[in-house]
């Protein structure tokens, strides 16, 4: 027992170390003043597709717009991305706390403690885990609500009658939530759904049950979109998004898996430990796996097969695509590893130290190398979008609205930025025609240039991102077109402050001020 509670409060220390550092010293990312814009948005009555262009499931705006005021309460010291990034590591460690409970459930009795802290201890003791969990992006709440979704599930086998009813359209609706957030999470419903089919002997017509609460969770995320023509419109355009970069490089991939093999390098220990262990002579039996608990094991593992697939196939796969997946695949390997094993201190130490040893810890606090030198980072970025945030306030006190495609910047000042701009440096579409472009709430390149001549805010800040991403398909926006956007820019507005080694991949912000004739 004694050994137990050290255990505990060891890994409950380094998750709090590497919670605080991932708070404050994790890369600022674009994405985060989307989503907490977007949010904010909801908040006021607007809706996404229907009132601006929106890439991911409606879900996250609808949830995070209840809890807006943890962010956007500036007298607050939390006030801001790090009052986002709260909320959202909230969410994490939820998901965290669910997949505990869920591997208690599917090991047995005297290896549920031991097992349960192996599962704190990889996924919230990884700093690589936790910092894709604290920046406000869809991988925390979706997470939440996938393994909601299967602790529900373990649940529901566990029991019979009513109870696996309601447990099972519950775990439904839960995985539905889940596809509303991040939309490739949708295949949990078919593997989950399948499943339950197969194994209809068993388990008799469970997979009604489940279905049924599977449509009510899509109608109620996706419901009003589809009937509304408009909506409809914007949330289709939000998946050719996905789908127009095209091409596949095989490269990026394979370095894609690589850096999500380092990032989870210690849940890669703990398999390979628990394969080692299949091969020790004289090694006890491990014991049969209820029925239900295996049911459990090939969804989770089907599931992670399926998303993985699926999000590799995109044309730029990023590692961290596959985090919210990251937690079943951590339930199916611990619970392997504990049917023979029964080290405690073994997952704990391996979680610490290769978090302790992440390059992340570098790039947090140095800039590339400048040939001979090492440049360190004079304090973190976030606190540099705070400092720049108080800079922009101070120039135009009271001021409401701000010139920017960087989301975050806005979030941080408190500001609106003009309609269209809610995806930020992916907002303009060059290749669409001016009606079109309105009609998805984004900018064809006739817009883009009217907005810029109308002058419409007093401040803006511009980063390395402002006019020079080609949305849908990502490519660099030709230099003579981004220099003829500047051009007008500076027609209307001067230069009152620049920033360099600013936001995310340390671009330089220029603050700018309308001038007195443009007004």
């Amino acid at each position: 027992m004694q050994s137990l509670a050290a255990a505990r409060f060891f890994a409950a220390f380094v998750a709090l170390c590497v919670s605080v550092v991932a708070l404050w010293w994790g890369s600022l990312n674009q994405d985060e003043g989307w989503y907490l814009y977007a949010a904010q948005m909801v908040r006021e009555g607007r809706f996404p597709y229907h009132d601006f262009f929106f890439t991911q499931g409606p879900a996250l705006p609808f949830v995070y717009s209840v809890l807006t005021p943890i962010w956007t309460s500036y007298a607050s010291p939390f006030h801001g991305l790090l009052g986002g990034r709260i909320v959202t590591l909230a969410f994490g460690f939820a998901a965290i706390a669910l997949a505990v409970a869920l591997v208690r459930r599917l090991v047995a009795p005297e290896k549920r403690s031991a097992a349960g802290l192996a599962i704190f201890a990889l996924l919230g003791c990884n700093i690589y885990h936790v910092y894709f969990n604290a920046i406000p992006k869809t991988y925390a709440l979706g997470s939440t609500f996938l393994m909601g979704g299967f602790l529900l599930l373990a649940w529901g086998l566990e029991n019979a009658g009513w109870r696996r009813a309601v447990a099972l359209a519950a775990c439904g609706l839960s995985l539905a939530f889940a596809s509303g957030t991040r939309i490739s999470l949708v295949l949990a419903l078919p593997v989950v759904g399948f499943t339950l089919l197969a194994r209809f002997r068993e388990w008799r017509w469970s997979f009604i049950w489940f279905g049924l609460g599977g449509a009510a969770g899509l109608m109620l995320t996706y419901g009003f979109f589809a009937l509304d023509p408009a909506s409809l419109r914007g949330l289709l355009a939000a998946q050719a998004y996905h789908a127009a970069r095209g091409g596949f490089d095989p490269f990026f991939a394979a370095g894609s898996v690589s850096r999500l093999a380092r990032g989870y390098a210690a849940l890669g220990t703990v398999l390979f430990a628990a394969l080692a262990l299949r091969g020790v002579k004289g090694a006890d039996g491990a014991p049969e796996i209820p029925s239900a608990a295996r049911t459990v094991l090939w969804t989770l593992g089907l599931t992670f097969a399926a998303v993985f697939l699926l999000q590799m196939s995109a044309p730029f796969p990023y590692d961290d695509y596959q985090v919210p997946i990251m937690s079943p695949l951590a339930v199916v390997i611990v619970a392997f590893f504990y049917r023979r094993g029964s080290s405690l201190w073994f997952p704990v130490l391996a979680a610490g130290m290769i978090s302790f040893v992440s390059p992340q810890l570098q790039s947090w606090t140095t800039f590339p190398q400048d040939r001979f030198w090492s440049r360190k980072k004079p304090c973190s970025e976030l606190s540099k979008l705070r400092e720049m945030a108080r800079e922009i306030n101070a120039l135009d006190p009271g001021g409401k609205d701000l010139l920017t495609q960087d989301l975050y910047l806005a979030v941080e000042t408190g500001r609106r930025v003009p309609a269209g701009f809610e995806m930020g440096p992916f907002s303009y579409f060059p290749d669409m025609a001016s009606e079109e472009a309105r009609s998805l709430h984004v900018f064809s390149t006739e817009d883009l240039e009217a907005l810029l001549e109308s002058a419409p805010c007093r401040m803006a800040a511009c980063s390395g991102y402002v006019f020079a991403i080609a949305a849908p398909k990502c490519d660099e926006v030709p230099y003579e077109r981004q220099k003829a956007f500047w051009l007008i820019l500076r027609k209307n507005y001067e230069l009152v402050d620049s920033e360099p080694d600013f936001g995310q991949n340390a671009t330089t912000l220029l603050v700018l001020r309308r001038k007195e004739a443009a007004k």
